[in-house]
Order: C-alpha cells, then sequence, then structure tokens
C-alpha cells in the first residue's frame, strides 16, 4: 500500500497540496493529513473522503509512510522530517531547512530531477526560485550565463494567511502585523530578516538556491526581492549577461520548448504575463523578453508564476508524481 502523510494540511500551502492531489488524482492508497494542535479534529473533505486532521506528535514518523510532503514551517522540519525518514519515509520539505545541505537535493523538476537518487529527504526550493528556473536552466544550457541580476515583486500570499490578511486590513485603515510597514499603498524592499551583508535572507535564498540548482557555484547573482500590495503571484524582472551571443527568434523557440514555461510576448496586443492570468496555474509564464544593449550579450525577461502552485505546492506534487512514475 502506498500512502503518504501532508504535515501542515490546514497551511495555505497545505491546502493547495490537497488541491493539486485531487486534480492529479496521482495512484496514492490512502492519505494521513497532520497539523498542529490547534487543528486537530478538524474535518476536511478530501478526495471524496472526510479526513480528520491529526496531532503532529513525536510517535507519527514511526508509522513508516511511503511518501509525506511537508509545509509546516522549517522549525517542524527539522525537528520532524529526518524521522520520517529513519522509518522509510520519502521526504519532500516545502521549508528552507535543508535546501542548501549538500546531500540533499533541491529539485524543480523540469531541470534536475535526475539528481534524486536514492535520497529520503528533498527539498522545494524557495516559490522566487522555481519560476525563475525554467527560463534560466534555458539559457545557461543553450548560452551559459555570465551573471543575474534578479529583481522580485512579491505578492502577500507568499508571506502566509498572515500576509494577505495584512493586505486587507491595512486597505481599510488598520495597523499592519506581519509586515514591517503597511503594505496596502506601499512596495516594501524587505522579505525576511536583514543579514550583515546587507541583504535579505530572501535575497541569499535566491542567490545561493539558484547557483545549486543550476550546478554553477561560481555564478555571479545579485538581487533585491520587494513585498508589493497584490494578494498572488510573483513577478520577476531578471536581467541575464549571456556568455555567447543569441537570436532572439530561436530563443523564443528554445523557450516555447521548455517544459510548462509559456511564452507571452507580442507587445503590438499588449501582450505579456500578468498575474491575473498565471493566477490557479501550474505554469511559468515569461514576456518582455528583448536585448540588454548596455553588455554584449545581455537579455531582459519577465517572469511571472502563481507562487502558492509552481512556486510550492505543485513544484512538490510534481516531485511526488515523478518518484512514483520511477517506481511503476
Amino acid at each position: 500500500m502506498i500512502t503518504c502523510a501532508i504535515v501542515g494540511a490546514t497551511g495555505l500551502v497545505g491546502s493547495t497540496f490537497l488541491k493539486v492531489l485531487e486534480e492529479k488524482n496521482l495512484k496514492i492508497d490512502k492519505y494521513y493529513l497532520f497539523a498542529s494542535k490547534n487543528s486537530k479534529g478538524k474535518k476536511i473533505n478530501f478526495m471524496d473522503k472526510e479526513h480528520i486532521i491529526e496531532e503532529l506528535t513525536p510517535e507519527i514518523p514511526s508509522h513508516g509512510f511511503t511518501y509525506a510532503l511537508f509545509s509546516a514551517g522549517s522549525e517542524i522540519s527539522k525537528e520532524y522530517a529526518k524521522e520520517f525518514t529513519k522509518h522509510g519515509t520519502i521526504v519532500i520539505d516545502n521549508s528552507s531547512a535543508f535546501r542548501m545541505d549538500e546531500d540533499v537535493p533541491l529539485v524543480v523538476p523540469e531541470i534536475n530531477f535526475d539528481v534524486i537518487k536514492d535520497n529520503k529527504l528533498i527539498a522545494n526550493p524557495n516559490c522566487s526560485t522555481i519560476q525563475a528556473m525554467l527560463p534560466l536552466a534555458v539559457l545557461e544550457k543553450n548560452y551559459g550565463i555570465r551573471r543575474i541580476v534578479y529583481s522580485t515583486y512579491q505578492a502577500v500570499s507568499g508571506a502566509g494567511k498572515k500576509g494577505i490578511d495584512d493586505l486587507m486590513h491595512t486597505s481599510y485603515g488598520f495597523k499592519e502585523e506581519k509586515f514591517p510597514h503597511k503594505i496596502y499603498g506601499n512596495c516594501i524592499p524587505h522579505i525576511d530578516s536583514f543579514l550583515e551583508n546587507g541583504y535579505t535572507k530572501e535575497e541569499m535564498k535566491m542567490i545561493n538556491e539558484t547557483r545549486k540548482i543550476l550546478d554553477n557555484k561560481d555564478l555571479d547573482i545579485t538581487a533585491t526581492c520587494v513585498r508589493v500590495p497584490v494578494m498572488n503571484c510573483h513577478c520577476e524582472s531578471i536581467n541575464v549577461e549571456l556568455k555567447t551571443d543569441f537570436e532572439l527568434a530561436t530563443l523564443l523557440q528554445q523557450f516555447s520548448a521548455m517544459e510548462n514555461l509559456v511564452v507571452l510576448d507580442d507587445t503590438r496586443f499588449n501582450i505579456y504575463p500578468l498575474n491575473g492570468f498565471a493566477d490557479d496555474k501550474d505554469e511559468v509564464f515569461v514576456g518582455r523578453i528583448r536585448r540588454d544593449y548596455s553588455v554584449p550579450y545581455g537579455l531582459n525577461i519577465w517572469v511571472v508564476a502563481d507562487n502558492i502552485r509552481k512556486g510550492a505546492a505543485s513544484n512538490a506534487v510534481q516531485i511526488l508524481e515523478k518518484l512514483l512514475n520511477r517506481c511503476n
């Protein structure tokens, strides 16, 4: 029997796990849903059955599930994920707890699924990193990348339900609770905490995770990550300096051939990726594709994706789906 535990099933990403799993209807025989003590006993209709949320306790890992999807925060992952793996469970973790561990594969399935060997613990990248990887992997493969400049415009849903509440509440004049300033009417250049080097943790996540996924530890990257008063879907302006020249027409074809990467690029008709179009979709959308004439082989692209789906839940479920297919 193939079993799957969902850890953090009542959170924003956890509930999206359930939605995506219902859509895909994978060959899982039984699901078990876990959350904190506060959610214990809550009833959720999932896969046409009523499931009762169980509290995650120290004895749960010994049940020996086949797979587990984690989205309960890094502290819970640090406490429980490896305990699950000790009992044979393959854990796909959505937190930042293990992403930079050398022995833990950091996976975007369209790009580097093959780095998963017999690993029991697999890390899901940061939401803003995941969507950037699809077009960047195309560029790295075909032209080589010399330098990346990230500028992100990240939706409040990236901060969970409390982030969504902050946007709603501050729009009515109430004081902010989640963000350091009122998000309604403001763009806040501050996601996660500041580090001694002047960058935020979010910015360093993008830099370090990109290097790991593209398997290029010396790649020059800088990032500025901004929280914007938008409900869902992250937008990214990515400036790339390539190692060799390119033809835009060929580049568009290469982008279009990439799995789950959709080109929306026709400025004659004001066609380019938008939050409202990407919302509730698993694809990554790229547009405003144009040369950067300030350097010999420069390129600008605009990338948009649903940060809760492809940026978190769907990426993890896609990994699970590929693992199941590999075993059949």
